[in-house]
């Protein structure tokens, strides 16, 4: 398989008129076997569809990031083609060949198939740019595949693999910037984020996904140009976001987008902390704090079995952003933050909805910031069972997540008081998984239900059932359970003296 493409003339023009073009590598032994391991994992795409187009004197690639991604040894789940035909071309050379063909992104030069299982994308050659002040990029589509390579975001995301034939492509240098670990654009870093500003965040999230570092003049692009995130999509912004959390070190990422002033445009709330102190760590602002927290869970998300948890990570990021509204200075050396889990809740909630997070995420995420100081009222383990039994109701489906949360909040350099806050929370899940087995504490409900307290009361449906039955459930909650006649003489003794 040869090395590299664009040995004629023509291309060497184009090259050399780009401005961009940096040698490329020569593969090793090693990465020429990737790469058909590659070609051999997409079969018969790689033979038959390479072959149906190279027949109709039509270019096709594998191209971004599988090619990266097998050069790197990692695994990768998608499949992506380029190629010089427009999509009614493409449409046309499927016919009859694909089991299955789809066009959502058709408007974008892109179509969908499938082939003995095999799922893949083939985009026809293009460029895209965003006008100033638009969300949406204007698409145009080219006839080599070295002007397709020119727009891509990174050079590690630049080089391709022509089939039939396997030729590998890489005109502007991605396989020595893999080697090297660092992120450069093909062209001027400034057209690139400037053509989609959305690559400044994909950049922070390429630095934490795969550990490399930013070129120089890359970072500086992205401090230059941050605010040109503004005009990206909120959806778009979000899913960039969820990739780099879900990264194995999202943190790195988060330093970047604060170090380069990307924070602003996507998580405001969180450069904010860099000047505030924390009244339990005063060694650490809470800026420092959090990511340590955000380490911490993660160690103990892996620790305890857990895949990468996107709710998990948010909470710990974002579980003190409340504390710069609530600081208050009580004594000389004293500071304190009442009450910042609770503007922290209502903080997390409207930035996650903000950038259009679903439901269930914003939700259960603000329920763990609401909730992340509960522990800290445990003492050294004075809590009756009732108040157990309250923690767990309260903390629901997230209570696996807060014993995480709660764990990886000690932050503290003091071994004695780490061990016995260890401790004391070894203590609380051990009584918590006890009444559970007892209670099935998950799914506490009253005694009695609501058609029940209706026909006791002989009450119509109203708003005295739901009296009625959170008084239940607050008995419920004290005593544990209770069988139908205890519960039933208790709801008539509630009922003389209330209604």
């Amino acid at each position: 398989m040869p090395n590299t493409e664009f040995s004629s003339e023509t291309d060497t023009a184009k090259q050399e008129e780009s401005g961009a073009t940096r040698p490329a590598g020569t593969l090793t032994g090693e990465q020429r076997a990737a790469i058909t391991a590659l070609l051999d994992a997409v079969r018969p795409v790689s033979d038959e569809l390479g072959e149906r187009f190279a027949a109709h004197d039509q270019q096709l690639a594998v191209v971004g990031g599988p090619v990266r991604d097998a050069l790197l040894g990692r695994a990768s789940n998608d499949v992506d083609l380029t190629t010089d035909a427009v999509p009614q071309r493409i449409l046309e050379l499927v016919d009859g060949w694909a089991d299955s063909v789809w066009t959502v992104g058709i408007e974008f030069g892109t179509v969908g198939l499938r082939k003995k299982g095999l799922q893949v994308e083939v985009t026809t050659y293009r460029s895209e740019s965003y006008s100033p002040k638009s969300r949406k990029p204007d698409v145009h589509y080219g006839d080599n595949i070295h002007d397709d390579l020119l727009r891509r975001d990174f050079t590690v995301n630049a080089m391709a693999v022509r089939m039939p034939s396997q030729e590998f492509v890489d005109p502007f240098g991605g396989l020595a910037d893999l080697a090297e670990g660092v992120l450069r654009t093909p062209g001027r870093p400034e057209d690139s984020f400037s053509d989609d500003p959305l690559r400044i965040m994909r950049a922070v999230r390429f630095a934490a996904q795969l550990g490399f570092e930013l070129a120089p003049e890359v970072a500086e692009a992205a401090r230059d140009m941050a605010d040109r995130l503004s005009i990206v999509s909120a959806e778009r912004v979000r899913d960039e976001l969820v990739k780099l959390l879900l990264s194995p070190d999202p943190r790195r990422g988060i330093e970047l987008m604060v170090e380069l002033g990307i924070a602003p445009y996507v998580l405001p709330e969180i450069p904010k902390l860099r000047l505030e102190i924390d009244e339990h760590h005063r060694h650490k602002d809470v800026y420092e704090h959090s990511l340590i927290v955000l380490d911490q869970a993660i160690e103990l998300e892996r620790a305890r079995g857990h895949e990468p948890d996107l709710v998990l990570r948010l909470a710990a990021l974002l579980h003190d952003v409340g504390k710069p509204k609530t600081r208050a200075f009580e004594g000389p050396g004293r500071v304190t933050f009442h009450h910042h889990e609770v503007v922290g809740a209502s903080m997390s909630r409207k930035r996650l909805s903000a950038l259009r997070f679903p439901k269930d995420v914003i939700t259960d995420v603000s329920t763990l910031v609401a909730l992340h100081l509960r522990f800290h009222g445990y003492g050294k383990g004075e809590w009756t069972d009732s108040a157990v039994r309250r923690y767990a109701r309260d903390a629901g489906s997230q209570l696996e997540r807060l014993h995480i949360l709660t764990r990886a909040d000690c932050t503290t350099r003091n071994r004695r008081k780490a061990a016995a806050l260890a401790r004391a929370y070894d203590d609380i899940e051990r009584r918590i998984e006890k009444l559970a087995e007892q209670e099935e504490l998950d799914r506490i409900r009253p005694d009695l239900d609501g058609n029940e307290i209706q026909r006791i009361l002989g009450v119509e449906p109203g708003p005295v059932i739901g009296r009625a039955y959170r008084y239940l459930l607050e008995l419920r909650l004290e005593n544990g359970p209770m069988s139908k006649d205890d519960a039933t003489a208790a709801l008539r003794t509630w009922a003389a003296e209330h209604l």
